[in-house]
């Protein structure tokens, strides 16, 4: 046991150290235009601010049902927000109210009447690989 002690002295910092993957379906798209923009918050504080982003990927979009893959993300709470960016500027276009021109989505949550859910609303504890389903509004 003496001669593997030196192994584990190696390999035991690495074990809280997993990495996991979030395959997400979204349904609802309403065309192939544009591209999906993923959002990746681990923190309640600036929820759905761009300068807070834990983690961001962009994909195209596919009619119906687009499929897409989060990889990397070690254990923790996360919260994922959505868009489809059907004009290709890269930002969610709004009417004057704020109110989204363009397809908004939340893990585990749905658009309120009054503006968007909150960052407990959305969030989700990762500790292995997990699939979400995510519904365009």
């Amino acid at each position: 046991m003496k001669k593997y002690s030196w192994l584990l002295l190696f390999v035991f910092p690495f074990l809280g150290m997993s990495q996991y993957s979030v395959s997400v379906e979204v349904q609802g798209v309403k065309s192939s235009i544009g591209n999906i923009n993923i959002a990746i918050y681990n923190r309640s504080q600036g929820f759905l601010k761009f300068e807070e982003v834990f983690k961001v990927d962009r994909i195209a979009a596919k009619e119906a049902t687009t499929n897409f893959k989060i990889m990397d993300l070690p254990n923790g709470e996360y919260a994922v927000a959505i868009f489809h960016d059907e004009n290709g500027n890269d930002k969610l276009d709004t009417n004057w109210l704020g109110i989204p021109k363009e397809s908004v989505a939340f893990s585990n949550a749905k658009i309120k009447t009054f503006g968007p859910p909150s960052y407990k609303e959305c969030a989700f504890n990762l500790n292995r690989d997990l699939d979400l389903k995510m519904q365009f509004n």
